[in-house]
Protein backbone atom coordinates (compact mmCIF):
# COMPACT_ATOMS: atom_id res chain seq x y z
CA UNK A 1 0.00 0.00 0.00
CA UNK A 2 1.15 3.57 -0.84
CA UNK A 3 1.64 6.49 1.33
CA UNK A 4 -1.54 9.04 0.84
CA UNK A 5 0.06 12.31 -0.97
CA UNK A 6 -0.79 15.51 0.62
CA UNK A 7 -4.18 15.78 -1.40
CA UNK A 8 -5.62 12.44 -0.52
CA UNK A 9 -4.22 13.13 3.08
CA UNK A 10 -6.49 16.56 3.05
CA UNK A 11 -9.31 15.02 1.95
CA UNK A 12 -9.26 12.52 4.87
CA UNK A 13 -9.45 15.43 7.21
CA UNK A 14 -12.17 17.00 5.29
CA UNK A 15 -14.16 13.30 5.74
CA UNK A 16 -13.18 13.77 9.35
CA UNK A 17 -14.80 17.11 10.03
CA UNK A 18 -17.85 16.16 8.47
CA UNK A 19 -17.72 13.30 10.49
CA UNK A 20 -17.34 15.24 14.04
CA UNK A 21 -13.87 15.00 14.08
CA UNK A 22 -13.52 11.33 13.72
CA UNK A 23 -10.01 9.79 14.02
CA UNK A 24 -9.04 13.88 13.38
CA UNK A 25 -5.26 13.11 15.66
CA UNK A 26 -4.55 10.25 13.24
CA UNK A 27 -5.53 11.92 10.12
CA UNK A 28 -3.20 14.78 11.26
CA UNK A 29 -0.42 12.58 11.71
CA UNK A 30 -0.88 10.92 8.40
CA UNK A 31 -1.06 14.61 6.98
CA UNK A 32 2.07 15.58 8.83
CA UNK A 33 4.17 12.37 6.94
CA UNK A 34 2.96 13.67 3.95
CA UNK A 35 3.66 16.98 3.95
CA UNK A 36 7.38 16.07 5.28
CA UNK A 37 7.58 13.59 2.24
CA UNK A 38 6.54 16.29 -0.18
CA UNK A 39 9.02 18.51 1.17
CA UNK A 40 5.83 21.17 2.30
CA UNK A 41 5.98 23.13 5.34
CA UNK A 42 1.87 23.78 5.43
CA UNK A 43 -0.98 22.71 4.45
CA UNK A 44 -3.78 24.13 2.18
CA UNK A 45 -7.49 23.93 3.01
CA UNK A 46 -10.52 25.09 1.43
CA UNK A 47 -12.80 26.91 4.02
CA UNK A 48 -15.90 26.30 1.73
CA UNK A 49 -15.54 22.86 2.91
CA UNK A 50 -15.01 23.21 6.47
CA UNK A 51 -17.75 22.90 8.96
CA UNK A 52 -17.08 25.84 10.68
CA UNK A 53 -16.13 28.54 8.33
CA UNK A 54 -16.08 31.82 10.37
CA UNK A 55 -12.92 33.08 11.68
CA UNK A 56 -13.35 31.57 14.90
CA UNK A 57 -13.37 28.08 13.47
CA UNK A 58 -10.65 28.75 11.24
CA UNK A 59 -8.69 29.96 13.87
CA UNK A 60 -9.20 27.09 16.31
CA UNK A 61 -8.28 24.68 13.67
CA UNK A 62 -5.14 26.63 12.91
CA UNK A 63 -4.87 26.40 16.48
CA UNK A 64 -4.86 22.93 17.07
CA UNK A 65 -2.91 21.77 13.92
CA UNK A 66 -0.02 23.89 14.93
CA UNK A 67 -0.48 21.86 18.55
CA UNK A 68 0.42 18.85 16.83
CA UNK A 69 2.93 20.53 14.33
CA UNK A 70 1.12 21.17 11.31
CA UNK A 71 0.64 24.87 9.47
CA UNK A 72 -1.96 25.31 8.39
CA UNK A 73 -3.60 28.26 5.33
CA UNK A 74 -6.91 28.59 3.73
CA UNK A 75 -7.16 29.14 0.14
CA UNK A 76 -9.18 32.41 -1.17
Amino acid sequence: MSEPTVAEATETIYASLRADNADLDAHIATLKAALARAGTKEAVFDPAKLAQNNRSGRKLMQAYFRQRGVSVTFSQ
